[in-house]
């Protein structure tokens, strides 16, 4: 599975069980990533893609049924739990810092960045997409 986030400049990505920051163009964004490809999150993240309902799909246990090739969009679950599973990272960085209270737990020191770019989201000047691919 590949993996999406979003996350501050401390990895945070929650404060107070509350996503950190949401953004329309950032949606758009993941939704064209996964194009072609199912793009799974849990009930609380599909709230925000209401524009977009035929590409995605909900499931409580979505981490698990995530086949390879396939996305996770990654607010509240614990994305470690499935590390093993992670074919690629993708990390939206808000590029700024907020008070958080739930972090991204996947060390990057095993994953290559294999490509990174800004480009203004609608609630962000700058949004940072940073894509891992384990080390070697």
């Amino acid at each position: 599975m590949n993996l999406i986030a979003c996350v501050e400049d401390k990895m945070g990505m929650m404060f107070n069980h509350r996503r950190e920051s949401q953004d329309g163009v950032l949606r758009n964004e993941i939704v064209r990533l996964a194009k072609g490809k199912t793009l799974w999150m849990d009930e609380y993240s599909a709230k925000q893609f209401e524009d977009h309902p035929d590409d995605i799909s909900v499931d409580e246990w979505f981490m698990e049924k995530a086949g390879p090739g396939e996305y996770c969009f990654v607010e509240k679950a614990d994305p470690a739990l499935f590390k093993d599973k992670i074919e690629k990272i993708i990390l939206y960085r808000w590029n700024r810092s907020y008070p958080a209270d739930k972090y991204f737990d996947i060390p990057l020191d095993h994953w290559k960045l294999v490509s990174t770019r800004d480009f203004p989201g609608s609630s962000h000047e700058k949004i940072t997409e940073e894509i891992y691919e384990p080390a070697e």
